[in-house]
């Protein structure tokens, strides 16, 4: 039974990482390297995470820098940040391609607050799964005689308290992500 525990605790912590790992494609009001880790360049007709074709760096609050490894990539690492509906526009000289980070509106950071919340209940709903899915395996146990009926019960108990152990950290992630969000 231990066993069962400790693979749907994985399950619910790769949840938790996973959702740590969507909310920084969202960005706040600061540059973040991170905010061009979804952005994917076709380089020599294969899709290349920007990260692999360019070093990364921030500037200032307002800019991001992308200083290609092979500038002969530069106009297609341009058309990728534009085309990647982040709403940056880049610019660039030849050697490095400039990213300005505008300010975000109210508007747009309640559209940004909105999608993160979305993206919390995708992940809560994958970790509601995951009981589900333990509770179900300690059902099938008690039904062929590999526990008891008590420990099914504390079964139970324990893959609720790992639940709600996951759903408040999600919880308090989201409520981090919506101060940085809506800060102004």
């Amino acid at each position: 039974m231990q066993e069962l525990f400790q693979e749907i605790e994985l399950e619910m912590k790769q949840g938790v990482e996973h959702f740590q790992d969507e909310l920084k494609k969202i960005r706040t009001g600061r540059a973040s390297t991170t905010m061009l880790d979804g952005v994917r360049v076709d380089y020599y007709g294969t899709e290349t995470p920007l990260n692999q074709l360019a070093n990364l760096s921030v500037a200032d609050a307002t800019l991001i820098n992308v200083q290609p490894f092979d500038p002969s990539q530069i106009d297609a690492i341009e058309k990728a940040i534009q085309a990647s509906g982040l709403g940056f526009n880049p610019s660039n000289d030849g050697r490095l391609v400039r990213v300005p980070v505008p300010q975000l509106t109210e508007e747009r950071r309640i559209e940004l607050v909105k999608q993160a919340h979305q993206v919390a209940e995708n992940h809560r709903n994958r970790i509601r799964q995951n009981r589900r899915d333990g509770n179900d395996m300690l059902k099938s146990m008690e039904k062929d005689k590999e526990i008891s009926q008590d420990d099914e019960k504390r079964g139970h108990d324990e893959m609720q308290k790992l639940h709600d152990k996951y759903i408040a950290e999600i919880n308090s992630i989201l409520d981090t992500k919506e101060k940085d969000i809506m800060e102004v």
